[in-house]
Protein backbone atom coordinates (compact mmCIF):
# COMPACT_ATOMS: atom_id res chain seq x y z
CA UNK A 1 0.00 0.00 0.00
CA UNK A 2 1.05 3.61 -0.56
CA UNK A 3 1.23 4.30 3.18
CA UNK A 4 3.83 1.58 3.68
CA UNK A 5 5.97 2.81 0.78
CA UNK A 6 5.76 6.46 1.79
CA UNK A 7 6.96 5.91 5.35
CA UNK A 8 9.39 3.07 4.62
CA UNK A 9 12.42 5.33 4.11
CA UNK A 10 11.33 7.91 6.70
CA UNK A 11 14.12 8.52 9.21
CA UNK A 12 14.55 11.28 11.75
CA UNK A 13 16.53 14.30 10.61
CA UNK A 14 18.28 16.63 13.05
CA UNK A 15 19.33 19.92 11.54
CA UNK A 16 18.63 23.61 11.11
CA UNK A 17 15.72 25.23 9.32
CA UNK A 18 15.31 28.47 7.39
CA UNK A 19 12.47 29.85 5.28
CA UNK A 20 12.10 32.91 3.12
CA UNK A 21 9.74 34.48 0.59
CA UNK A 22 10.76 34.87 -3.05
CA UNK A 23 8.98 36.81 -5.80
CA UNK A 24 9.11 35.67 -9.41
CA UNK A 25 7.66 37.98 -12.09
CA UNK A 26 5.00 36.48 -14.34
CA UNK A 27 5.38 36.97 -18.08
CA UNK A 28 2.63 39.54 -18.70
CA UNK A 29 -0.24 38.84 -16.33
CA UNK A 30 -2.16 35.80 -15.17
CA UNK A 31 -5.93 36.19 -14.86
CA UNK A 32 -8.46 33.78 -13.39
CA UNK A 33 -12.02 34.31 -12.20
CA UNK A 34 -10.79 35.53 -8.79
CA UNK A 35 -8.36 38.18 -10.04
CA UNK A 36 -5.06 39.08 -11.70
CA UNK A 37 -1.48 38.17 -10.73
CA UNK A 38 1.72 39.76 -12.00
CA UNK A 39 4.14 37.82 -9.80
CA UNK A 40 4.41 34.46 -8.11
CA UNK A 41 5.06 34.79 -4.38
CA UNK A 42 6.60 31.56 -3.14
CA UNK A 43 8.15 30.42 0.13
CA UNK A 44 11.24 28.22 0.14
CA UNK A 45 12.13 26.09 3.15
CA UNK A 46 15.70 24.83 3.59
CA UNK A 47 16.77 22.07 5.96
CA UNK A 48 20.50 21.69 6.59
CA UNK A 49 22.02 18.61 8.18
CA UNK A 50 25.51 17.12 7.99
CA UNK A 51 26.61 19.65 5.40
CA UNK A 52 23.72 18.84 3.06
CA UNK A 53 20.67 20.95 2.22
CA UNK A 54 17.16 19.88 1.26
CA UNK A 55 14.77 22.40 -0.30
CA UNK A 56 11.03 22.65 -0.72
CA UNK A 57 8.94 25.35 -2.38
CA UNK A 58 5.32 26.23 -1.68
CA UNK A 59 2.81 28.87 -2.76
CA UNK A 60 0.75 30.48 0.03
CA UNK A 61 -2.73 30.86 -1.44
CA UNK A 62 -5.16 33.60 -0.32
CA UNK A 63 -8.11 31.36 -1.32
CA UNK A 64 -7.13 29.25 1.72
CA UNK A 65 -6.34 32.23 3.96
CA UNK A 66 -2.60 31.75 3.56
CA UNK A 67 0.00 34.54 3.40
CA UNK A 68 3.77 34.32 2.91
CA UNK A 69 4.39 35.69 6.40
CA UNK A 70 1.96 33.26 7.98
CA UNK A 71 3.39 30.27 6.13
CA UNK A 72 6.95 31.23 7.07
CA UNK A 73 5.86 31.42 10.70
CA UNK A 74 4.28 27.95 10.46
CA UNK A 75 7.44 26.52 8.92
CA UNK A 76 9.81 28.06 11.46
CA UNK A 77 7.69 26.74 14.32
CA UNK A 78 9.19 23.34 13.47
CA UNK A 79 12.78 24.49 14.04
CA UNK A 80 12.93 23.15 17.64
CA UNK A 81 11.52 19.77 16.57
CA UNK A 82 14.00 19.59 13.72
CA UNK A 83 16.93 20.22 16.01
CA UNK A 84 15.79 17.25 18.10
CA UNK A 85 15.02 15.03 15.10
CA UNK A 86 12.03 15.34 12.77
CA UNK A 87 10.41 12.71 10.52
CA UNK A 88 7.93 13.23 7.73
CA UNK A 89 5.42 11.14 9.67
CA UNK A 90 5.70 13.46 12.67
CA UNK A 91 5.31 16.45 10.39
CA UNK A 92 2.21 14.85 8.91
CA UNK A 93 0.71 14.41 12.37
CA UNK A 94 1.56 17.89 13.68
CA UNK A 95 0.30 20.19 10.90
CA UNK A 96 -2.71 20.18 8.60
CA UNK A 97 -2.44 19.99 4.81
CA UNK A 98 -1.35 23.27 3.25
CA UNK A 99 1.54 25.24 1.85
CA UNK A 100 3.74 25.15 4.96
CA UNK A 101 3.64 21.37 5.26
CA UNK A 102 4.31 21.05 1.53
CA UNK A 103 7.56 23.02 1.73
CA UNK A 104 8.77 21.04 4.75
CA UNK A 105 7.74 17.64 3.40
CA UNK A 106 9.47 18.26 0.06
CA UNK A 107 12.59 19.59 1.79
CA UNK A 108 12.78 16.41 3.89
CA UNK A 109 12.42 14.23 0.77
CA UNK A 110 15.13 16.23 -1.00
CA UNK A 111 17.47 15.94 1.98
CA UNK A 112 16.85 12.18 2.23
CA UNK A 113 17.86 11.79 -1.42
CA UNK A 114 21.09 13.65 -0.79
CA UNK A 115 21.88 11.71 2.39
CA UNK A 116 21.24 8.28 0.86
CA UNK A 117 22.45 8.95 -2.67
CA UNK A 118 19.14 7.58 -3.96
CA UNK A 119 16.59 9.60 -5.97
CA UNK A 120 13.25 10.35 -4.38
CA UNK A 121 11.38 8.22 -6.91
CA UNK A 122 13.37 5.22 -5.69
CA UNK A 123 12.93 6.07 -2.01
CA UNK A 124 9.17 6.33 -2.58
CA UNK A 125 9.00 2.97 -4.35
CA UNK A 126 8.07 4.50 -7.70
CA UNK A 127 9.29 4.07 -11.25
CA UNK A 128 11.93 6.35 -12.71
CA UNK A 129 10.63 9.73 -13.88
CA UNK A 130 9.69 9.85 -17.56
CA UNK A 131 8.99 12.91 -19.75
CA UNK A 132 5.43 14.18 -19.55
CA UNK A 133 3.08 16.18 -21.73
CA UNK A 134 1.71 19.10 -19.74
CA UNK A 135 -1.25 21.34 -20.39
CA UNK A 136 -0.51 25.00 -21.11
CA UNK A 137 -2.75 27.59 -19.47
CA UNK A 138 -4.49 30.44 -21.28
CA UNK A 139 -5.32 33.33 -18.98
CA UNK A 140 -8.93 34.54 -18.73
CA UNK A 141 -9.61 37.34 -21.20
CA UNK A 142 -12.02 38.54 -23.88
CA UNK A 143 -13.08 35.88 -26.41
CA UNK A 144 -11.07 37.29 -29.31
CA UNK A 145 -7.92 37.65 -27.19
CA UNK A 146 -8.20 34.11 -25.84
CA UNK A 147 -8.75 32.78 -29.35
CA UNK A 148 -5.63 34.61 -30.52
CA UNK A 149 -3.65 33.26 -27.56
CA UNK A 150 -4.86 29.75 -28.40
CA UNK A 151 -3.61 30.06 -31.98
CA UNK A 152 -0.23 31.31 -30.72
CA UNK A 153 -0.05 28.34 -28.33
CA UNK A 154 -0.92 25.70 -30.89
CA UNK A 155 2.46 24.02 -30.35
CA UNK A 156 1.20 22.71 -27.01
CA UNK A 157 -0.66 19.43 -27.12
CA UNK A 158 -3.21 20.40 -24.44
CA UNK A 159 -4.59 23.89 -23.76
CA UNK A 160 -6.18 24.75 -20.42
CA UNK A 161 -8.71 27.57 -20.62
CA UNK A 162 -9.25 29.76 -17.59
CA UNK A 163 -12.95 30.64 -17.51
CA UNK A 164 -15.50 31.49 -14.84
CA UNK A 165 -16.96 34.86 -15.81
CA UNK A 166 -19.88 36.14 -17.87
CA UNK A 167 -19.30 35.41 -21.56
CA UNK A 168 -17.79 31.93 -21.19
CA UNK A 169 -19.99 30.55 -23.98
CA UNK A 170 -18.51 33.08 -26.41
CA UNK A 171 -15.00 32.33 -25.18
CA UNK A 172 -15.45 28.60 -25.71
CA UNK A 173 -16.84 28.99 -29.21
CA UNK A 174 -14.15 31.47 -30.25
CA UNK A 175 -11.32 29.30 -28.97
CA UNK A 176 -12.63 26.12 -30.58
CA UNK A 177 -13.02 27.95 -33.89
CA UNK A 178 -9.43 29.20 -33.60
CA UNK A 179 -7.94 25.79 -32.78
CA UNK A 180 -10.34 23.16 -34.14
CA UNK A 181 -7.97 20.24 -33.53
CA UNK A 182 -6.50 21.16 -30.14
CA UNK A 183 -7.13 19.16 -26.99
CA UNK A 184 -8.94 21.47 -24.56
CA UNK A 185 -9.62 21.40 -20.84
CA UNK A 186 -11.43 24.09 -18.85
CA UNK A 187 -10.86 25.52 -15.38
CA UNK A 188 -13.76 27.65 -14.14
CA UNK A 189 -12.17 28.32 -10.72
CA UNK A 190 -15.56 28.12 -8.93
CA UNK A 191 -16.97 30.77 -11.29
CA UNK A 192 -20.12 29.07 -12.61
CA UNK A 193 -23.46 28.72 -10.84
CA UNK A 194 -25.87 25.81 -10.24
CA UNK A 195 -28.16 27.45 -12.83
CA UNK A 196 -25.53 27.67 -15.60
CA UNK A 197 -23.37 24.63 -14.95
CA UNK A 198 -25.40 21.99 -16.84
CA UNK A 199 -25.77 23.95 -20.11
CA UNK A 200 -22.13 25.00 -19.98
CA UNK A 201 -21.01 21.41 -19.44
CA UNK A 202 -23.18 20.39 -22.39
CA UNK A 203 -21.56 23.06 -24.55
CA UNK A 204 -18.12 21.86 -23.47
CA UNK A 205 -19.08 18.34 -24.51
CA UNK A 206 -20.37 19.55 -27.89
CA UNK A 207 -17.08 21.41 -28.48
CA UNK A 208 -14.92 18.45 -27.56
CA UNK A 209 -13.62 19.73 -24.22
CA UNK A 210 -12.14 16.76 -22.33
CA UNK A 211 -12.40 17.93 -18.72
CA UNK A 212 -13.87 20.76 -16.65
CA UNK A 213 -12.22 21.71 -13.37
CA UNK A 214 -14.15 23.04 -10.38
CA UNK A 215 -17.12 24.65 -12.13
CA UNK A 216 -18.93 25.50 -8.86
CA UNK A 217 -17.87 26.94 -5.50
CA UNK A 218 -16.57 24.25 -3.18
CA UNK A 219 -19.34 25.02 -0.68
CA UNK A 220 -22.10 24.93 -3.32
CA UNK A 221 -21.39 21.95 -5.55
CA UNK A 222 -23.99 19.44 -4.33
CA UNK A 223 -25.97 19.61 -7.58
CA UNK A 224 -23.10 17.96 -9.48
CA UNK A 225 -24.27 14.64 -8.04
CA UNK A 226 -27.68 14.91 -9.74
CA UNK A 227 -27.15 16.70 -13.07
CA UNK A 228 -26.08 15.17 -16.37
CA UNK A 229 -22.30 15.46 -16.64
CA UNK A 230 -21.64 15.02 -20.36
CA UNK A 231 -17.98 15.91 -19.81
CA UNK A 232 -15.78 14.73 -16.95
CA UNK A 233 -15.79 17.10 -13.98
CA UNK A 234 -12.67 17.42 -11.85
CA UNK A 235 -12.51 18.66 -8.25
CA UNK A 236 -9.86 21.25 -7.39
CA UNK A 237 -10.88 23.55 -4.56
CA UNK A 238 -13.21 20.80 -3.31
CA UNK A 239 -10.34 18.37 -2.70
CA UNK A 240 -7.37 18.81 -0.39
CA UNK A 241 -6.02 15.81 1.48
CA UNK A 242 -7.21 12.25 2.03
CA UNK A 243 -9.99 13.29 4.39
CA UNK A 244 -11.79 15.23 1.66
CA UNK A 245 -11.89 12.44 -0.94
CA UNK A 246 -14.86 10.29 0.08
CA UNK A 247 -17.29 13.21 0.66
CA UNK A 248 -16.97 14.33 -2.99
CA UNK A 249 -16.77 11.07 -4.92
CA UNK A 250 -20.42 11.20 -6.06
CA UNK A 251 -20.04 14.73 -7.41
CA UNK A 252 -16.81 14.44 -9.37
CA UNK A 253 -15.24 12.12 -11.90
CA UNK A 254 -11.65 13.14 -11.15
CA UNK A 255 -9.55 15.17 -8.72
CA UNK A 256 -6.74 17.66 -9.16
CA UNK A 257 -3.86 16.81 -6.83
CA UNK A 258 -1.73 19.80 -5.93
CA UNK A 259 1.05 19.52 -3.37
CA UNK A 260 0.17 22.86 -1.80
CA UNK A 261 -3.28 21.47 -0.99
CA UNK A 262 -2.23 17.99 0.14
CA UNK A 263 0.59 19.40 2.23
CA UNK A 264 3.43 17.75 0.38
CA UNK A 265 4.52 14.85 -1.76
CA UNK A 266 3.85 12.24 0.94
CA UNK A 267 0.09 12.76 1.11
CA UNK A 268 -0.16 13.53 -2.61
CA UNK A 269 1.09 10.04 -3.42
CA UNK A 270 -1.28 8.45 -0.92
CA UNK A 271 -4.18 10.50 -2.30
CA UNK A 272 -3.39 9.40 -5.86
CA UNK A 273 -3.55 5.74 -4.82
CA UNK A 274 -6.73 6.26 -2.82
CA UNK A 275 -8.47 7.97 -5.76
CA UNK A 276 -7.46 5.16 -8.11
CA UNK A 277 -8.80 2.57 -5.67
CA UNK A 278 -12.18 4.35 -5.72
CA UNK A 279 -12.33 4.44 -9.51
CA UNK A 280 -11.60 8.15 -9.77
CA UNK A 281 -9.07 9.55 -12.21
CA UNK A 282 -6.65 12.24 -11.11
CA UNK A 283 -4.59 14.99 -12.64
CA UNK A 284 -1.45 16.56 -11.22
CA UNK A 285 -1.73 20.32 -10.96
CA UNK A 286 0.25 23.26 -9.66
CA UNK A 287 0.19 26.86 -8.59
CA UNK A 288 2.21 29.41 -10.56
CA UNK A 289 5.69 28.64 -9.26
CA UNK A 290 9.17 27.53 -10.22
CA UNK A 291 10.72 24.19 -11.11
CA UNK A 292 11.51 23.62 -7.44
CA UNK A 293 7.77 23.11 -6.90
CA UNK A 294 7.26 21.22 -10.17
CA UNK A 295 9.99 18.61 -9.57
CA UNK A 296 8.15 16.71 -6.80
CA UNK A 297 4.84 17.19 -8.61
CA UNK A 298 6.31 15.34 -11.60
CA UNK A 299 6.42 12.22 -9.43
CA UNK A 300 2.67 12.45 -8.81
CA UNK A 301 2.03 13.12 -12.50
CA UNK A 302 3.68 9.89 -13.63
CA UNK A 303 0.45 7.97 -13.07
CA UNK A 304 -2.01 10.78 -13.73
CA UNK A 305 -4.57 11.06 -16.52
CA UNK A 306 -3.24 14.54 -17.17
CA UNK A 307 -0.35 16.75 -16.08
CA UNK A 308 -0.94 20.46 -15.60
CA UNK A 309 2.54 21.50 -14.49
CA UNK A 310 3.24 24.56 -16.63
CA UNK A 311 3.96 26.95 -13.72
CA UNK A 312 7.52 27.82 -14.83
CA UNK A 313 6.31 28.52 -18.39
CA UNK A 314 4.18 31.35 -17.03
CA UNK A 315 7.16 33.06 -15.38
CA UNK A 316 9.63 35.45 -16.97
CA UNK A 317 12.46 33.23 -15.74
CA UNK A 318 12.88 29.92 -13.93
CA UNK A 319 15.56 28.59 -11.60
CA UNK A 320 18.80 27.50 -13.29
CA UNK A 321 18.95 23.75 -13.85
CA UNK A 322 15.20 23.34 -13.55
CA UNK A 323 12.70 21.42 -15.63
CA UNK A 324 13.12 21.73 -19.38
CA UNK A 325 10.09 22.28 -21.61
CA UNK A 326 9.96 21.53 -25.31
CA UNK A 327 6.56 22.70 -26.40
CA UNK A 328 4.29 20.78 -24.07
CA UNK A 329 6.81 18.07 -23.17
CA UNK A 330 8.53 18.47 -19.82
CA UNK A 331 11.63 16.62 -18.66
CA UNK A 332 13.06 16.19 -15.18
CA UNK A 333 15.51 18.84 -13.93
CA UNK A 334 19.28 18.46 -13.95
CA UNK A 335 20.82 16.00 -11.43
CA UNK A 336 21.17 17.63 -8.03
CA UNK A 337 18.39 20.17 -8.56
CA UNK A 338 15.82 18.42 -6.35
CA UNK A 339 15.37 14.88 -5.18
CA UNK A 340 18.20 13.24 -7.10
Amino acid sequence: MAHDRIWAQDTAVAGTLTAREERWPIGGKFTISRGVKTQARVVVAKIEADGLTGRGECVPYPRYNETPAGVISQILAFAPLLRAGLTRATLHERIAPGAARNALDCALWDLAARQTGKPVWQLAGLSEIQPLTTAFTLSLDEPAKMARAARHSAGHAVLKLKLGRKGDEARLRAIRAAVPDARLIVDANEGWSPQTVEPLLALCADLGVELVEQPLPADNDDCLASIERRVAVCADESIHGLDSLDPIKERYDAINIKLDKTGGLSEALMLAEAATARGMAYMAGCMVSTSLAMAPAMLVAQGAMLADLDGPLLLENDRPGGITYDGGVMRAPAPGFWGA
